[in-house]
């Protein structure tokens, strides 16, 4: 896993190209300790920065040019089929002077043009300059998990893994797009392919792009798609079924262990990590290394189950414990890394489990990532089939207490009336056609957290709707999909990407230079899994029934039996009891009127509210996190302040 940077147009003189693209590579130094290069041709240039895991030899160093000089990549990521894909080259007559995936890469775009991508079973980012047709090539892996932007100036074209890299550009600057943030106020992520800075996009998942003779034009390569709701289902047996998803797992875990390099894993303690931990286990060669995070509040711990699962292995288990004081400690550092403001303080912990990996000595994870969304593993599931459960007899006063099975671990929720149960998660019942019917009550409840906008900025955000433009953009065929289904698309293709692959992934990871990889998001168990009749991945309120079953016999009863337990951390608890100074001063009235984006009085009372008690409610302590990590994205980025223009829609 590495950084890469890059351009292509006649701003940057020749003289300063290469010192241009150093300073867009000491941006994205934590991404890649193990060395640096740049590449400068007419009219572009390639800068890299490496974190070595295949082939660790000086050989594999990057941007690497093809054997003619006609092509040049620079490329973040790994491709986990290249072992295959070298076989298939080979045998075409192609020779190889590494052993490098990078190489494989090149070589296979020579092969089949713009067509490579189609073939690589990776996480990655790339960019490929073809000299002959004077075209630079962007792509994008087919879950988001490795990040792209870019950006124009003028007739030129940058591009980064980081935006801080962009930042490094003269005339890219960090201006704050008021749309994203509402979106992140909203659906907890820019929509693709906004970014919180204004002018600065990311190419989406599964696309690739071509920039030539100063244009440039995107397509999708792949898509996450559905059976139609009347369509007849899969005549197999459950087992059989199950069967095929164990064996695609593993060979999904298999191919994700090629490194040249030792490989740990994550071990939250729950189904999905274990299965990945188990399975590894099996296949790697030593004794596996897990990774845990612990909480010092037993409503967040799971430590119990990870020290369970962990002596059921037989690894070599590691645990971080995190207190309220960590996670106000490192939350600076977290926005800086995920660069856009983020609503719950859950990366956090994650940040300071990904410096225990590297202090350990290691730099490459698996991780159970993924599950929740293509086995319908989240509550949010649940709570859509109940609502519309609920919808169909809206007068019934029993329903509602169903809202209270899966949400145990809530206890606010636990004591809550039929009536407010009713009324809470009754938003939009009165719509069920509505594309959006799952999210509703997430969004409204996020939403909440919109009365602290200041004056300017609802003036900026004046007649815009941010769940609008994201139905907008949803593909024809959702309308013809299950409406779990449909539910799983909108987690999978917007959350997943945009939040829990950024801001709890690759950013808090590739911080500490880790980089982490997922068996659960393969291609093809995510297409196997789409396949799957929607009774099968949620039975009854049975959350992942398919992947338990699928799992039988590699873990422990109470592991494969035991209920979803949703990664959190503590929000605005943990800013209470000995709050870093920096809190104070990013949520004065002083601070916050300069930013320029929220109601200095109301934040100054939130602020206060949190120091009596702790704040209850998701409403308030989305708000807290999302004002300070807003207010710390502004000092870092936009030195304190913020210009304020309203824009169309995209």
């Amino acid at each position: 896993m590495c950084g890469i940077v890059g351009y292509v147009g006649t701003e940057v003189r020749a003289a300063g190209a290469a010192a241009l693209l150093r300073r867009m590579c000491g941006a994205l130094a934590h991404r890649g300790p193990d060395g640096e290069g740049v590449h400068v041709g007419v009219g572009m240039g390639f800068g890299h920065r490496r974190l070595s895991v295949i082939d660790l030899s000086a050989g594999a160093a990057q941007p690497m040019a093809s054997a003619d000089g006609a092509l040049c990549i620079t490329y973040n990521g790994e491709i986990f089929n290249h072992v295959e894909l070298r076989d298939m080259l080979e045998a075409r007559g192609r020779r190889f002077r590494s052993t490098s995936d990078t190489e494989v890469v090149l070589q296979l775009y020579e092969e089949f043009g713009t067509d490579f991508v189609t073939h690589l079973n990776g996480d990655f980012a790339l960019a490929i300059w073809d000299e002959r047709r004077r075209c630079l090539v962007l792509a994008r892996d087919r879950m988001g998990v490795r990040p792209l932007f870019h950006a124009w100036r003028g007739n030129t074209f940058y591009f980064a893994s980081e935006m801080k890299a962009l930042l490094q550009v003269p005339g890219i600057d960090a201006e704050i797009d008021p749309l994203a943030l509402d979106q992140i106020f909203t659906l907890w992520a820019p929509v693709s392919p906004r970014t919180i800075i204004r002018g600065v996009s990311e190419l989406p998942p599964a696309h690739i792009m071509m920039i030539e003779n100063g244009e440039a034009r995107s397509r999708r390569y792949w898509s996450l798609d559905f059976p139609d709701a009347d369509e007849r289902a899969d005549g197999r047996s459950e087992a059989a079924i199950a069967e095929e998803v164990l064996a695609l797992l593993e060979d999904a875990t298999r191919i994700r262990l090629r490194a040249d390099v030792e490989v740990g894993s994550f071990l939250s303690g729950g189904l999905d990590s274990s299965a990945v931990s188990a399975l590894a286990a099996r296949l790697a060669p030593g004794r596996l290394r897990t990774f845990a995070v612990a909480f010092d509040d037993p409503e967040f711990d799971e430590s119990d189950w990870q020290a369970a699962m962990a002596a059921a292995l037989g690894t070599e288990h590691h645990t971080i414990r995190c207190g309220a004081d960590g996670i106000a400690a490192v939350f600076p550092d977290v926005v800086r890394h995920a660069e856009q403001p983020i609503l719950r303080t859950a990366p956090a912990p994650l940040y300071r489990l990904a410096g225990l990996v590297r202090e350990t000595g290691l730099k490459v994870v698996l991780t159970g990532e993924g599950a929740d969304e293509i086995f319908a593993g989240y509550d949010l599931f649940k709570e859509a089939r109940i609502r519309r459960f609920c919808a169909r007899q809206p007068s019934s006063a029993i329903r509602p207490h169903l809202f209270r099975r899966i949400y145990p671990y809530l206890p606010g929720l636990q004591q809550q009336t039929p009536q407010y149960l009713a009324a809470f998660f009754g938003v939009g019942t009165d719509d069920p056609a509505d594309p959006l019917f799952s999210h509703r009550p997430r969004m409204q409840t996020t939403a909440g957290a919109k009365l602290f906008y200041s004056d300017d900025l609802r003036a900026a955000l004046r007649g815009y709707d941010a769940a609008e433009e994201f139905a907008a953009c949803l593909p024809s065929a959702f309308t013809r999909w299950h409406p779990q289904h449909q539910a799983q698309y909108l987690e999978t293709s917007h959350l997943l990407p945009g939040y829990i692959l950024s801001s709890q992934g690759d950013r808090v990871a590739m911080a500490h230079c880790v980089e982490t990889r997922f068996p659960f998001l393969d291609h093809r168990l995510i297409e196997c899994a789409a396949r799957i009749a929607p009774g099968l991945k949620l039975r009854g309120l049975r959350e992942k029934h398919i992947l338990r079953e699928a799992v039988e016999g590699l873990l422990p009863g109470e592991i494969r039996g035991r209920p979803k337990q949703p990664y959190r951390a503590p929000d605005s608890a943990a800013f209470r009891d000995q709050a870093a100074a920096y809190v104070d001063d990013l949520l004065s009235p002083a601070s916050v009127g300069a930013a320029g984006l929220f109601n200095p009085v109301a934040a100054a009372r939130l602020l206060a509210k949190s120091r009596r008690a702790p704040l209850a409610g998701f409403r308030d302590n989305a708000a807290f996190a999302g004002i300070l990590s807003t207010q710390l994205w502004v000092r870092e980025f936009a030195a304190g302040a913020t210009r304020m223009r309203a824009q169309p829609a995209a």
